[in-house]
This record gives C-alpha cells, sequence and structure tokens, in this order.
C-alpha cells in the first residue's frame, strides 16, 4: 500500500481518487448494447451473453427443475446461516415502517402522505468472480416488506449455463418472483426495456462492475429508476493505539478481495499502527484464496497519517467512504460528526464484514463519493411517497381567496377560475 504522511488538503483530492474508469471510456460499449436488445430483445440478450459470459442458453428462465435442485446442493450449515441473517434483516427493515403522516392545515383543509410500494422492481446479482447470494437478502427482503408485486432477479451464468445454487435457494427462500439466466450490462438492459423472457421494471437495484454501474445510469435517461450509482465496494478506516492492526489489516483485506478495482484506506493518527497494519496486511494476504485480486486491489489502495482526529474527519467526509470503520479511543467524536458514509462500524469487534452478512442493515450502499448525497438501501427505497388532501366547502372558503391571488399574480387565470367557480357556488 501506498504511504502517505501529513498531506496537505490540496492533494486529497489526488490522494483520494478513486482507482476508476470514467464514463467515457465505457459508455459507448454500454450504449452499444442497449441499442441492440431495444430492437431485438432476447435475440440480442443471447448474443451478449455468449459473447460475454461465454456460454450458449435455451431459456433465459431458470426453471422449477434447477431451483429443486440448487435446494439439494446448499449445505444445510450455510442454509442456517442464511436464515439466521435474514430474520436480523427483517426485524431492521420491518422497524423502518412509518405511519401516516395527517393534518389539518387550515379549517376544513386536510392533507396527508401515505407510502406506495414501487410495484415492479428489478435487482441486479453479481455471479462472477463471487456469487453475492447476500445481496439478495438485502434487496428483496426490504421489496417483499415493501409489498413490491413483481419483483425480478437477474445474475449472470456460469459456463455451464447455471446460476450458483446459493443465489437460486436464496432467491427462492426470499420470494422473487422471477430469476433470469442473464449478466451485466445486457440484464439492465433487459430489464430497462423488456424482451419476451425479462419483464420490464419501474426501478433496478443492485451492485455491479463499472459497466454495470454506467448501465443502471443510462437505464434512467429511459424512465426507469435506480437506487443509486453503485460501483466497485470501498472501505475506508479511521484508527489509532486503541485498534488492533491485525483486526485492521482483516477488514482492509475483507474490501480488498472484492475486486481489482476496489479501494481500500487507512486514516490514522499513530505511525506505530500504520507499520503494524503493514505487517499484518502482508502476512494475511498472502493466506487468502483471493490473493491476485486483493494484491491488485492493495496497490491501489493508501495507508494516510494526519497529525489528529479533526484533520481525519475533514478528510473522511471530502472522501465520502461506502464503508466506514471507526476504532479509536473516541469512536464518539467520529460518529456524532461523519457527515458522509454508506454505513458505519464502531470498535474493535464490529468487522465490515457482518453488515455485508447478518447484523440486520443494508449492504447496498453509495460509492464513488456518492455518499455525500445518496442513501443506502433501506425500506423507503422500495416506496414512494404520496400525497393526499381533501377540502370542504369551509376549507375552499379559508385558503381560496389566497389562490385566487396567487395564481392571478402568476398570469394563470383558468387555475384562478378552479377556484372563484367553487367560491362563487
Amino acid at each position: 500500500m501506498n504511504k502517505i504522511y501529513n498531506p496537505a488538503p490540496s492533494e486529497w483530492a489526488n490522494i483520494l481518487k478513486r482507482p476508476t474508469q470514467t464514463v467515457a471510456d465505457i459508455e459507448g460499449t454500454v450504449a452499444e448494447v442497449f441499442e441492440a436488445i431495444q430492437k431485438k430483445g432476447d435475440i440480442a440478450i443471447d448474443e451478449y451473453t455468449q459473447r460475454f459470459d461465454k456460454v450458449s442458453l435455451d431459456t433465459i428462465l431458470v426453471s422449477d427443475a434447477e431451483l429443486t435442485e440448487a435446494n439439494t446442493l446448499v449445505s444445510s450449515e450455510l442454509k442456517a446461516a442464511i436464515q439466521l441473517a435474514k430474520g436480523n434483516i427483517e426485524r431492521f427493515h420491518e422497524a423502518q415502517k412509518t405511519n401516516k403522516v395527517e393534518l389539518e392545515t387550515s379549517l376544513g383543509v386536510l392533507c396527508w402522505q401515505e407510502k406506495r410500494p414501487i410495484q415492479k422492481v428489478g435487482l441486479y446479482i453479481p455471479g462472477g468472480t463471487a456469487p453475492l447470494f447476500s445481496t439478495i437478502l438485502m434487496l428483496v427482503i426490504p421489496a417483499k416488506i415493501a409489498g413490491c408485486k413483481e419483483i425480478v432477479l437477474c445474475s449472470p451464468p456460469n459456463s455451464e449455463g447455471k446460476i450458483h445454487p446459493a443465489i437460486l435457494y436464496t432467491a427462492q427462500l426470499c420470494g422473487v418472483t422471477k430469476i433470469c439466466k442473464v449478466g451485466g450490462i445486457q440484464a439492465i438492459a433487459g430489464l430497462t426495456f423488456g424482451t419476451p423472457s425479462i419483464p420490464q421494471v419501474y426501478k433496478i437495484f443492485g451492485p455491479g462492475n463499472q459497466f454495470v454501474t454506467v448501465a443502471k445510469q443510462l437505464a434512467t435517461k429511459y424512465g426507469v429508476a435506480i437506487d443509486m450509482p453503485a460501483g466497485p465496494s470501498e472501505l475506508l478506516i479511521v484508527a489509532d493505539a486503541a485498534a488492533n492492526p491485525a483486526f485492521v489489516a482483516s477488514d482492509l483485506l475483507s474490501q480488498a478481495e472484492h475486486g481489482k478495482d476496489s479501494q481500500v484506506i487507512l486514516v490514522s493518527t499513530s505511525k506505530k499502527l500504520i507499520e503494524a497494519t503493514e505487517i499484518e496486511l502482508e502476512k494475511q494476504l498472502a493466506q487468502l484464496p483471493r490473493v491476485e485480486i486483493a494484491t491488485i486491489a492493495i496497490a491501489n489502495s493508501k495507508l494516510i497519517y494526519v497529525e489528529n482526529h479533526t484533520i481525519a474527519l475533514e478528510m473522511i467526509n471530502e472522501y465520502g467512504p461506502e464503508h466506514f470503520i471507526v476504532c479509536t479511543e473516541d469512536d464518539d467524536f467520529y460518529v456524532a460528526n461523519i457527515a458522509n458514509a454508506g454505513s458505519v462500524f464502531i470498535g474493535n469487534y464490529t468487522p465490515e464484514s457482518a453488515g455485508d452478512y447478518a447484523s440486520g442493515t443494508n449492504h447496498t450502499l453509495p460509492t464513488n463519493g456518492y455518499a455525500k448525497n445518496y442513501s443506502g438501501v433501506n425500506l423507503d427505497t422500495f416506496m414512494k411517497n404520496m400525497t393526499f388532501q381533501k377540502i370542504s366547502k369551509k376549507g375552499i372558503q379559508t385558503i381560496g381567496n389566497a389562490i385566487e391571488l396567487m395564481a392571478e399574480a402568476e398570469g394563470l387565470q383558468a387555475h384562478k377560475n378552479a377556484v372563484t367557480l367553487r367560491l362563487n357556488e
């Protein structure tokens, strides 16, 4: 990792730059795939699946027989772990339900707000070097609690034309309505336009590589909403002498092994901790099955020393990490003052892995600095707020003249007339 000591604020933007391609580098490819799928539907889906996933499929849809087979291939121990996580995630997201907001704003003027589920949602589940069945829990559970009627899941097939059994088991357990064997840009395009096999949806959720991220952003040009621009995984840890270097190194590596374009950063007020963490990183890295991926990610990452916690906090808020671990002698300072982070993990015994799997919080989070203006996925992400109003005769008399005056001042006579007619009656 790159060690940096006391960088000036003017250097922060360059030091904290994400190791990602620009949209311009890949949007041409994404636009080409979108255009083909909009015109040719399943035919184009099959062409791109052969090109990108190196497999030809008889059908895009997962069959009942494949679901049954997957159920037998997942061990009872893993099933129990998935069910434990499912329970915690359900409880946390159930607790996010809110009551109707109702208020008589003026005499005879009743206004209220209610939430309604997004009826059709599409979920993208990566399945390449790491089959992220945990993401199904994070997306399907709140979708079901919200009341979404149609939940379509897309995940790339392997070289045998199959989806990992743990993905299929979890999807079935959580209540996905349709599972499609399609990945990458073509999956997002299929959900955007709809094909004979893939239903068109109103909103697309889920993480992915940079191509998937750009595809989701392009989908918004066709009237489809997205959860957030969620790209390669990232983690920032702030730690001092109170932290355990082995724990810090293990957390850095847990994100580095996600992908070659992942980024992990340690910000510390202790040079001794930085040195001890670097030793632990080398030791633990050598033991990882995904050592090649993690090594490349680590090369893009940073160990940064700053003189005090105030400087550290300012730098962290400028970065806006997806995952933020706090392990210091004064955790409360960071918890009280952090403004930009997707999800926060506090103390020596709160690994980021807990949030990825089983603590109950959602792991679909904003990356690339979007934590400055996006929330992570939650129950409300699957819902819309709708407002209602009912005005009585007394109510229109209460506010009618104000409406007339405002409409006339804006030059909108028909708006005024709609009130005047009622008042005259």
